[in-house]
């Protein structure tokens, strides 16, 4: 099975082009002003000219409203949002009906409740993303290289596609793989040298350990 790869949270030149290099087969930008990893729309629709139509381009909002997607949305010219808040169902299925791109929907996990949590969606996302849950008082919903307990998500069977995410790393991620089947790998934090800072040997070492098998 060939698992896609997308790099989150790109968001300068050189980071772009190590993940292009190493054939990852999403990017992220991240429309989220807390974030250290935020675009704006300038800085974003450079990078989507410079990128063409080598990979995909994902635009991650954080409890977003239309005019902000819209925004970005037109200025990356993006094949897909992701919603990354605490976004509802009927809210996701408004975003997909509103700009005809897909939706992918960011779940928390802590517990197997979370992941039930996922049916929820059924017919509104696209592809669910699990991904770790951080603190209450933590200030990012994600980024911040944290892990949740793999086996919760282990096969995971639902009607929408799935990825996961949170605290996936070179040396875990084929671990990862073996241990869940998922069809997606998801990283920010742990391909950076500094929180936002993106290295291109550590997206060149990710990409190679997912095709490792």
């Amino acid at each position: 099975m060939s698992v896609a790869i997308k790099i989150c949270g790109i968001s300068t030149p050189d980071a772009l082009d190590a993940a292009i290099a190493a054939r990852a087969d999403f990017v992220g930008f991240v429309f989220f002003p807390p974030s250290p990893r935020h675009v704006d729309a300038h800085a974003a629709a450079a990078l989507a000219a410079r990128s063409g139509s080598t990979i995909g381009r994902v635009g991650l909002f954080v409890d977003a409203d239309d005019g902000q997607i819209a925004e970005g949305v037109n200025a990356a010219r993006l094949d897909a949002i992701q919603l990354h808040g605490g976004e509802s169902p009927q809210r996701v299925a408004q975003v997909k009906q509103r700009f005809g791109v897909p939706v992918w929907k960011a779940l928390p996990v802590a517990t197997a409740d979370d992941v039930a949590a996922a049916q929820d969606f059924r017919g509104a996302a696209d592809l669910i993303l699990f991904d770790a849950k951080t603190p209450k008082d933590a200030a990012l919903p994600g980024g911040m290289g944290l892990r949740f307990d793999w086996s919760l998500v282990s096969r995971y069977r639902g009607k929408a596609g799935w990825g996961l995410a949170g605290g996936l790393s070179p040396s875990n991620v084929a671990q990862a793989i073996a241990e869940t089947g998922t069809p997606l790998v998801d990283t920010s934090s742990g391909v950076e040298s500094a929180p936002g800072v993106k290295n291109a040997e550590r997206i060149a070492a990710f990409c190679n350990a997912v095709r490792a098998d």
